[in-house]
């Protein structure tokens, strides 16, 4: 066998060293003899080989002939059968473990196989354990991860298939294990033309994430005394810019398929940076989705979702996004930025985007977030205006069979209709012409849309009364109206009127027997609270005079409990199209009970006309309150109430009220004033699970 080896790396001298040298290396290498298993056998001819190697390099004559082989091209040294093991641990100790690996391990295949249970077996299957181990530890030394891998699993299998050395084994597999994640951070930084290796790489990535039970590391897998959580986060952020955006998504989404809430997170991320770069709206609505549903505990999704409803043109939507965030320090820099409300928005999601969003992507470089080129750009104009045609088409045709159908299917049509009008609200996008130019467009279409349904044929009408008999007057109007009735005989006008009067007498009966207790509440909240003459005209100084001289007397607070609204009687408002005598009940009782409850003396028990996530904010403005030892006496009357837009899912007032709010210690004792009059505020009401809520509201237009 000859061996890739001249003499002078056989004994670990360079060509131009000394005699003295040399016998100095020989005995160091006799003294030093491997300690790892070997047998006896091998180890003598291994020092027998290093003696002749002395011999030859020592005696001047013996040395000139072999520099003058090396000279004229000779290269390697012949070994005996008996020998050439010896000569591979000399190779092997020479530092080069690569070739000595490849060499044994073809010697110990067939047809060069040695016999079972012989030393020279056992010397051999050693030999490729320590070779393979050194040959990876050369490889990492370079940053060739995936080839130290290579090695390292060839040595393995080899010592599977001799069924030896179990525990050493043990060791190699351990060290494959430690060197994945830098086999995957080669694999993924490779050249992208290198695809069949990126696979490998992203493969393995969502294998080792998967056994760690996601990126939250949930599962115990034979990688955690390898990699903790903190190590892992710290090699993730490595490998995140090797992955396209794409790639991530697509990794992403199957992790949290899998039930990973991080990964749903990114994903969330990922969509958005897409939907961002490549001007993909319709990605932006997915992302909104997945962090709608997301329930990371600690996360204020609030203003994440608004940056996204500003990015489709949802001015309204984003504003009331950032008012419901958990994070004080934010609402406060938004209270108090110089500049109007939009303008603090547009600020945050660029930078949002900028920091957060379009980073860690082998294929996003944008290094500056322009929005201006985004709600100008041409393709997302088009985007939206074929949506909004098509959404249009949808609801007039919705409107059309509702008014085709029975009675008792009537109440599941104007869901569906409500449903229709929540998509168009969830996908505006600019039109020529600016934001503004777009809300102003939908607002007009709606209003066309809401004074078509009562402009339908008279017997159509008459179904669509019972559900809308605020409208009946309206109605008879148009029914007066129609010329197809009128030239028809006056029996058959006869008989509609008689329809029309019973069907107003219903409508009536049923107004009693529902709405009876909110007239009264509504008639005790309408009593003015200063004691006038019938013709003596109050005034804004009026009022505020007075509350500041009687405090105690509550505009819309509750003195004490015997007078109290009981909260069972806090019905939900499931009329289709409230009246604005019902809106302007809805927002006194919601005055009521956060008056009272501010100030410490009751509970706040609203769920049936507020939503959730406004409740919550009473409660933590309460909880601060309790906190700095203080609370609040609120003192409020409406004084005008307008309805600036309603659609079937949505209903926007603008209230004026008179405002007065006090703040006290516990002790009892004054600390400040604030008085408005009036004071501006838009109130915003949804429609879901078939009533209407209160939602938001938005403070000193």
């Amino acid at each position: 066998m000859e061996l890739p080896l001249d003499h002078f790396r056989l004994i670990g001298v360079s060509p131009s060293a000394t005699s003295e040298e040399i016998l100095r290396a020989f005995q160091l290498r006799l003294d030093k003899t491997p300690d790892e298993g070997f047998t006896y056998e091998v180890l003598t001819q291994r020092s027998e080989l290093l003696r002749l190697t002395a011999d030859l390099l020592t005696d001047p004559e013996s040395r000139r002939e072999y520099e003058n082989l090396l000279l004229n091209g000779a290269s390697g040294l012949e070994f005996s059968s008996n020998r050439e093991v010896a000569g591979l641990i000399l190779l092997w100790e020479s530092g080069s473990s690569k070739e000595a690996f490849k060499i044994t391990r073809k010697a110990l295949q067939p047809p060069q196989t040695p016999a079972l249970g012989s030393s020279r077996e056992a010397d051999l299957t050693l030999l490729a354990a320590l070779t393979s181990r050194d040959s990876a530890i050369q490889e990492q030394q370079l940053r060739s991860y995936s080839n130290a891998a290579d090695f390292l699993h060839e040595g393995i299998q080899l010592l599977q298939r001799m069924g030896k050395l179990g525990e050493i084994r043990k060791d190699l597999e351990e060290d494959l294990a430690s060197l994945l994640p830098y086999r995957i951070l080669d694999l993924l930084s490779r050249d992208l033309n290198d695809q069949e290796s990126h696979k490998k790489g992203l493969s393995m990535l969502e294998n080792l994430i998967v056994k760690r039970g996601g990126l939250e590391g949930n599962n115990k897998s034979e990688y955690v005394n390898y990699l903790n959580q903190q190590e892992f986060e710290a090699f993730f952020q490595q490998i995140k810019p090797y992955l396209t955006v794409q790639e991530q998504i697509d990794l992403f989404l199957g992790l949290q398929k899998r039930g990973s809430l991080e990964a749903g997170f990114l994903a969330f991320l990922s969509l958005t940076a897409i939907g961002f770069s490549r001007r993909k709206p319709e990605k932006l609505f997915e992302a909104r989705r997945i962090l709608k549903k997301l329930n990371l505990s600690g996360l204020d999704s609030m203003p994440l979702v608004g940056c996204l409803d500003l990015l489709l043109a949802d001015i309204e939507k984003a504003s009331a996004r950032f008012s419901s965030s958990s994070d004080e320090k934010l609402r406060d820099w938004l209270n108090n930025y110089p500049g109007n409300n939009l303008e603090a928005i547009c600020i945050f999601c660029k930078n949002w985007l900028e920091n957060d969003v379009l980073v860690g992507y082998r294929d996003i470089d944008l290094k500056e977030v322009d929005l201006d080129s985004w709600f100008e750009d041409r393709e997302i104009q088009e985007f939206i205006e074929t949506l909004e045609k098509k959404s249009n088409k949808t609801t007039i045709k919705s409107n059309f069979q509702n008014q085709q159908i029975k009675k008792e299917s009537s109440t599941k049509s104007t869901d569906d209709f409500g449903s229709t009008l929540d998509n168009i609200d969830e996908s505006r996008l600019p039109l020529p012409g600016g934001i503004k130019q777009v809300y102003e467009k939908l607002d007009i279409q709606e209003n066309k849309f809401n004074e078509g349904i009562f402009k339908s044929k008279p017997i159509e009408f008459y179904k669509y009364l019972i559900e809308k008999i605020a409208e009946l007057k309206f109605g008879f109007g148009e029914f007066l109206k129609d010329k197809e009735i009128t030239s028809r005989s006056p029996y058959l006008i006869y008989l509609y009127a008689f329809l029309i009067l019973f069907t107003f007498g219903i409508g009536i009966g049923f107004l009693r027997n529902n709405f009876k207790n909110s007239i009264q509440d509504d008639a005790v909240e309408d009593k003015p609270f200063i004691a006038l003459d019938k013709n003596q005209k109050v005034s804004d100084n009026d009022i505020t005079q007075e509350i500041k001289k009687n405090p105690s007397n509550k505009l819309n607070s509750i003195p004490d409990k015997s007078t109290a609204i009981n909260s069972s009687k806090f019905k939900a408002l499931t009329t289709a199209s409230p009246s604005l005598e019902e809106l302007r009940n809805l927002i006194n009782i919601w005055l009521l009970k956060k008056s009272n409850y501010l100030a410490g003396k009751s509970e706040i028990n609203l769920s049936t006309i507020v939503s959730n996530g406004l409740i919550d904010r009473t409660i933590e403005e309460r909880q601060n309150d309790i906190k700095k030892g203080i609370y609040k006496q609120i003192n409020s009357q409406i004084l005008k109430i307008d309805l600036k837009s309603q659609t079937s899912s949505r209903i926007v007032l603008l209230v004026e009220l008179n405002y007065l709010e006090r703040i006290l210690k516990d002790s009892g004792e004054f600390v400040n004033e604030t008085s408005l009059n009036p004071l501006k505020v838009k109130y915003i009401l949804g429609f879901s699970n078939k009533s209407w809520k209160l939602v938001d509201f938005v403070s000193g237009l």
